[in-house]
């Protein structure tokens, strides 16, 4: 009967299946973000097929923005690379990713749902893009997050409800976009004396309201409109009043113009 291996080399086979079952999601991953750039000033020149097969060796890394760890790639940081095209949905499968960074490019269409894949990601910015639609609330499923800055972008409805449970949330931007609705009031409630964010935060989206933003300017009328207003009715009570005497002053004039006419011959009223 032949001996069963030991578990030294069970675990062993174990962790080379893990690494290589990881380093293909690795692969799959960034051949899917690559595929949805347009890089058009080829910044991304050593983003090639082998490298995305191995993109790691240990902490090193062959592809130009990714930082890796122990033969996995947990950091990408690409700003200002002038990329342009979308954000691809496969993106969830790198796991162990903790931070993305493509501020500062030309991105556009949606902020795919499936980021919430990434259950490691404690930092997202994806700010001075041109991403729209709504802000993903599968967000608030990577509960690391500490980072999640989307200023400058053209992100339209509302702040999802569900961030402000992220517990290790640190830094909320969404400022310079098209957000409307209340602004969440865990994300606005106080913290130490404070506002957990503040105005900065929030501003630049006109139809965002609610604490810490300041009332929104209603459509009234105007302190100018207002005096002017003022002084024209002013005016018109004066003319008014004054028209009212002329006329009764002249029916007055009338009224003893009729009774001498009457009374030709009467004498004039005694001065005693």
């Amino acid at each position: 009967m032949a001996e069963a291996p030991p578990l030294q080399i069970i675990f062993f086979l174990l962790l080379l299946l893990q690494a290589t079952a990881g380093e293909r999601e690795d692969e799959a991953c960034l051949a899917n973000l690559y595929k949805s750039f347009e890089d058009k000033q080829n910044n991304l020149r050593n983003w090639t097929a082998a490298n995305f097969a191995s993109p790691c060796n240990g902490f090193t890394s062959f592809l130009d923005g990714a930082t890796c760890n122990n033969g996995r790639v947990f950091k990408l940081a690409l700003p200002s690379r002038s990329l342009s095209g979308g954000l691809a949905a496969g993106l969830g499968g790198c796991a162990d990713l903790q931070t993305l960074d493509l501020s500062s490019n030309e991105l556009v269409g949606p902020i795919p749902p499936e980021l919430h894949l990434l259950s490691n990601l404690a930092v997202l910015n994806l700010s001075a893009n041109r991403f729209s639609g709504v802000i993903p609330a599968e967000l608030s499923l990577c509960v690391y997050l500490n980072v999640i800055d989307l200023h400058g972008n053209l992100l339209s409805g509302e702040i999802p409800q569900q961030l402000g449970f992220l517990a290790r949330l640190t830094v909320f931007d969404v400022s310079g976009n098209n957000l409307q609705g209340e602004v969440p009031a865990l994300l606005a409630n106080f913290t130490g004396g404070a506002p957990r964010f503040n105005v900065s935060s929030f501003a630049g989206n006109s139809g965002l309201r609610g604490f810490p933003l300041p009332p929104a300017r209603g459509g009234g009328l105007t302190v100018a409109a207002i005096v002017c207003i003022g002084l024209a009715s002013g005016a018109a009570s004066l003319l008014l009043s004054f028209a009212v005497v002329c006329a009764w002053i002249r029916a007055d004039d009338r009224k003893r113009a009729l009774a001498k006419s009457s009374h030709p011959n009467s004498p004039p009223p005694s001065l005693l």
